[in-house]
């Protein structure tokens, strides 16, 4: 992978990497006020210009880290070859847009969301099913959208796509954020 193979824009190449892959799959790594760190599988639900979204209950383990220290990366490994590492500063996605995307899940994926208090220890099994049967009882019709549950928007200061190569000689290639600038300043790493 030489520089020229990859163009000025890093959200477009990761565009086309993502569509190759075929999966919204990645770990998003979280670190506390205290600094312990934190990695979960997430899943992408959108990106841009504006950043890369996903969803989650706010109270829940990574949705406390966010509140406390609004910093994250996330790592996309896609076999064989290929990864990208995000990192950048976090922000809420805006209760209209979140809740815009809450009125397409799945009506059990939104009674589950209502039912589990994410991170937290739970009796049985059974308990939830409980809670998703009360919930489905509760609401007939249209499942609100939780207050506290949401998006994550991380706005990228550093992108890295990183492509294997047999001889160990990996190919790694950041963009990055220049101090403010606009664009991105684009730079080989060793492997």
């Amino acid at each position: 992978m030489f520089e020229d193979e990859l163009g000025p824009d890093p959200i477009a190449q990761f565009d086309a990497w993502y569509r190759e892959a075929g999966t919204d799959a990645v770990c998003l790594v979280t670190a506390s006020a205290a600094a312990e760190p934190a990695g979960r599988m997430v899943l992408l639900k959108g990106h841009g210009e504006k950043g890369f979204d996903f969803y989650t209950n706010f109270d829940s383990a990574k949705g406390r880290d966010l509140a406390e220290n609004p910093q994250a990366a996330l790592v996309f490994h896609w076999l064989p070859h290929r990864q990208v590492r995000v990192a950048g500063n976090v922000t809420r996605i805006d209760d209209e847009e979140a809740t815009a995307y809450w009125r397409n899940r799945p009506r059990a994926s939104q009674l589950s969301a209502w039912a589990s208090r994410q991170s937290e220890v739970v009796d049985s099994r059974q308990a939830l099913e409980d809670r998703v049967a009360e919930l489905n009882d509760r609401f007939p019709g249209d499942v609100p959208k939780p207050p506290f549950w949401g998006g994550f928007r991380i706005a990228p200061e550093s992108i890295e796509f990183w492509h294997h190569r047999e001889d160990r000689l990996h190919d790694r290639l950041r963009y990055r954020r220049d101090g403010g600038q606009p664009g991105w300043v684009r730079e080989r790493l060793a492997p």
